[in-house]
């Protein structure tokens, strides 16, 4: 394992528990979020059940996934989180993997979740990732992103953020609307929806996109 994705992961470890206590029922208030999932939801039920979270930290979105029909699963680099999702979330699947080494068969999965886990992708790992996730969904099944706004460059808080106050920093890269098309498109997706929302203070727009696997299918 390299040295920034032991990093990421020993972070993670370390947010879990915050996670868990920060971001519980913070999709009740986010009907942007719920309508992508719910449309990604109701496209992946006409090509199948089997979808999967990548990156699904504490897995506080396996149960809205079930409730919209879905079969669920969850992985994530970090142990603490997957410890913490069994705990918080039982009844569902979850690993540890490395997005770039997903523990799924080729084309296997309807569909596939990532909910600003994609921002951790540093430049030399980005195609990597995206024809990963290319190969575990099926033709014709559906990826959606949560994602930040930006250029691409890397971001590290300060010793003032609250990642600084624990003792932990770690890279994160907002890309923009454009690369992120063109990065699932060389990968073989095909755009079917995207969306942002405004700037919020410092916070960049939060910005949505749902493809589809090219290639025959039942879709």
């Amino acid at each position: 394992m390299d040295a920034s994705t032991d990093e990421l992961r020993h972070a993670h470890n370390v947010l879990s528990e915050w996670y868990a206590q920060n971001l519980a029922g913070m999709l009740e208030s986010m009907p942007v979020e719920r309508a992508m999932l719910d449309l990604f939801a109701e496209l992946t039920l006409a090509v199948g059940a089997e979808v999967a979270d990548v990156g699904c930290g504490t897995g506080r979105l396996l149960p809205y996934l079930a409730g919209r029909g879905l079969s669920p699963r969850g992985v994530d680099l970090s142990p603490g989180m997957v410890e913490v999702a069994r705990r918080e979330h039982p009844g569902f699947e979850y690993e540890v993997a490395d997005l770039r080494e997903l523990p799924f068969r080729d084309a296997s999965l309807a569909g596939v979740v990532c909910w600003y886990s994609l921002i951790f992708l540093a430049p030399d790992a980005r195609v990597p990732a995206f024809t990963e996730l290319a190969r575990v969904v099926q033709p014709g099944g559906y990826l959606v992103a949560a994602f930040k706004h930006g250029d691409g460059t890397g971001h590290r808080n300060g010793p003032g953020s609250r990642v600084g106050s624990l003792g932990i920093d770690f890279d994160r890269y907002w890309l923009s609307a454009r690369e992120m098309e063109d990065r699932f498109t060389a990968a073989g997706f095909a755009p079917v929806f995207q969306g942002s929302t405004p700037p919020e203070g410092a916070e960049p727009p939060y910005g949505y996109m749902l493809v589809r696997k090219t290639g025959s299918g039942n879709a």
